[in-house]
């Protein structure tokens, strides 16, 4: 099969958001959470570190997944590679 310039744009436009992805997925996972302790203060009452850890990496993990489902489907829907939707 022979990759057409349609083809290397779709890959393109899907490494792009997928490494973005991943290099906040890295950051919120490591980076927020290895110098979380050192943030000392307080966030709606609780700790930095213990939000972070507790809460606020699981809803960031919810938003990449929400933000990655809705770009794929509309880049699919660009390239012309959406799947059939059924009534």
């Amino acid at each position: 099969m022979q990759l057409t310039e349609r083809h290397l744009a779709y890959w393109r436009a899907l490494l792009k958001k997928t490494g973005l992805l991943l290099a906040i997925w890295f950051v919120v996972t490591f980076v927020v959470g290895y110098y979380a302790e050192s943030l000392a203060f307080d966030f709606f009452g609780w700790p930095f570190a213990f939000w972070v850890g507790a809460q606020g990496a699981l809803v960031v993990y919810v938003l990449i997944i929400a933000y990655y489902a809705k770009t794929m489907n509309q880049l699919d829907k660009e390239f012309g590679v959406a799947e059939a939707e059924e009534d």
